[in-house]
């Protein structure tokens, strides 16, 4: 009998496992995370992506499963690192690329317009990260690191055309040197691997985001082409040796959404960048940036994370092989890894920020931190200080951003503030960059408490007055509420937290999309406060900062 238990008991243990199931949702990070890297680690994955001029810069998140993913870090995170002012938000950092060896991460990143190419490293994912040494030697963008089964290491990179003569706009390479770990820097004559893109005759252009990838004897050379808009692909060629030839795939490209019809519903488009990870389950999967619009190419999250399985045909590998199109959801067997204190970052969720200890790592200031300018407490929440920066400037105003990171979506905050002039303004701001954006704030006008809603203006550095309504002055605090629905926005004050006034309704948003404002990043939601160029010793506190989320393609 206690044969036959054990017997039924490893039966049922083992139809467990087997039955062991997980649905990955798409995006596995919604919002403004573009360019995304990633690396296992045993049983750990480690993702990055770009942050242009925002600090901290490159977030760095865990998952055990491909599918729940906690940020436990920023690689950017002092100040004395990266010198970020002056820059407009949509330059900075360019594509990190993050690899580990033997006890050690690495990030190589572009600092677009100042530092160039350089490389940090960290035995903690979660930090500190070191200062950056730069790689000068390394012209071009999009670095990433590659160590070989012989411990060699590479860097690889998209590049200038040959001896700096572009035969089409767009003509790029990909090139490569031998790089030394230790040193932290390069060894040994640049290599060009590829010319122009898969085929050069039909002018390809923007080949970039190279990475390797070595299995059944084959290097592997993966990259993406077409721009990152809606003509955003992968393509993937192979050598026997890591320095080439590189042979192209004959079915190239492995993965793209751009020949698919445009009034499809929910659409995913301009899919490429992408990056390989063995699973959980011994599969290979990729993870890549892709964008969904409201319409047209018209989209306010900015470019965000989604993962598809690889299928290996004739020792190529397919992204996404069995549908044309990308999926919102993936199944995998095998089993799902939560994590504990991570928030939400897939599918529709809400949640509130509170501001009594610290500040989520996901939240971001323009350029710097200026720790003097803000402080954090359980009765006030974060109070800030206004300064007379402002967001149309390249320095660093009193702000701090959250992503909006869904298509419906709404950012809620109860503000404390006396303003004492009509240069005073403090509240919540949805802003794509500096001349692209709205501001709902409490101020004053002509000696009385106001809320208003104002609109940047394009060709100046100045605000356009949308809206207007009183408020008591004696109020403690107000609520202000900004709402998203696709390519609109709605604006909203409470004096009791019950009733919310609407200052204006269904503004456009296409105003704020990353295809108006011709820019690479996705609008953020912000606590701001400012006293417009002149000096002020006042200050205005948030309580907190609730958001919700809520795309119909996930319901």
């Amino acid at each position: 009998m206690h044969k036959l238990y054990q017997i039924i008991v490893i039966v049922l243990f083992a139809s467990q496992i087997s039955l062991a199931q997980i649905t990955i949702p798409n995006p596995i990070l919604t919002g403004f995370y573009p360019d995304p890297s990633v690396t296992q680690v045993g049983k750990d994955y480690y993702l990055v992506h770009s942050t242009f001029s925002y600090f901290p810069g490159i977030p760095v998140f865990h998952s055990k499963d491909l599918k729940n993913w906690k940020q436990i870090g920023n690689v950017i995170h002092r100040n004395s690192q990266m010198d970020f002012m002056g820059e407009r938000l949509t330059r900075g950092l360019f594509a990190p690329s993050i690899s580990y060896h033997k006890g050690t991460f690495y990030v190589v990143c572009t600092d677009i317009d100042h530092d160039g190419n350089f490389v940090v490293t960290a035995k903690d994912p979660a930090g500190p990260w070191s200062d950056p040494v730069k790689i000068p030697q390394v012209r071009g963008i999009d670095p990433s690191i590659y160590f070989d089964e012989d411990d060699k290491a590479y860097i690889v990179y998209n590049s200038d055309a040959p001896d700096r003569k572009p035969l089409y706009s767009g003509h790029r390479t990909v090139r490569m040197q031998e790089f030394d770990p230790v040193a932290l820097k390069v060894v040994g004559e640049e290599v060009q691997l590829i010319n122009g893109g898969v085929d050069i005759t039909k002018k390809p252009v923007w080949i970039e985001a190279p990475h390797f990838l070595k299995k059944n004897g084959w290097y592997y050379l993966y990259a993406a082409e077409g721009g990152t808009s809606v003509n955003h692909s992968e393509v993937v060629l192979r050598s026997k040796s890591i320095w080439g030839p590189f042979v192209p795939y004959e079915q190239n490209p492995i993965l793209t959404q751009r020949d698919l019809p445009a009034d499809r519903k929910d659409p995913i488009t301009s899919a490429g960048h992408a990056q390989f990870v063995e699973g959980p389950d011994g599969k290979t999967y990729a993870v890549f940036l892709a964008v969904r619009p409201y319409e047209g190419d018209y989209y306010n999250t900015g470019r965000e994370t989604f993962i598809a399985p690889v299928e290996w045909k004739n020792d190529w590998p397919i992204i996404n092989p069995d549908h044309k199109e990308i999926q919102y959801s993936y199944m995998a067997k095998y089993k799902e890894v939560k994590l504990k204190g991570a928030l939400p970052q897939a599918g529709n969720f809400q949640y509130t920020l509170t501001f009594e200890k610290s500040l989520d790592p996901a939240l971001l200031f323009m350029r710097k931190i200026d720790s003097s300018s803000f402080s954090l407490s359980k009765k006030q929440g974060l109070t800030l200080k206004l300064k007379p920066e402002t967001v149309m400037d390249f320095s660093n105003p009193s702000f701090i951003g959250k992503r909006q990171q869904h298509l419906y979506s709404t950012a809620e905050t109860a503000l404390s503030f006396s303003p004492t002039a009509e240069h005073e303004k403090a509240g919540l701001v949805i802003l794509q960059d500096e001349k692209h954006f709205y501001y709902l704030c409490k101020s004053q006008s002509q000696g009385k408490a106001v809320v208003q809603l104002y609109k940047s203006m394009t060709t100046e550095k100045s605000m356009e007055l949308l809206a207007e309504i009183p408020v008591k002055a004696s109020a403690k605090s107000v609520g202000l509420r900004i709402s998203s629905a696709g390519d609109t926005y709605s604006f909203y004050c409470s004096e009791d937290f019950k009733t919310w006034k609407p200052l204006k309704e269904k503004v456009d948003a296409k105003f704020l999309s990353t295809k108006a404002a011709g820019s690479f990043i996705g609008c953020l939601y912000g606590m701001y406060a400012t006293s417009s160029g002149q000096s002020s010793t006042n200050s205005a506190s948030f309580k907190y900062l609730k958001y919700g989320g809520n795309d119909p393609m996930f319901k």
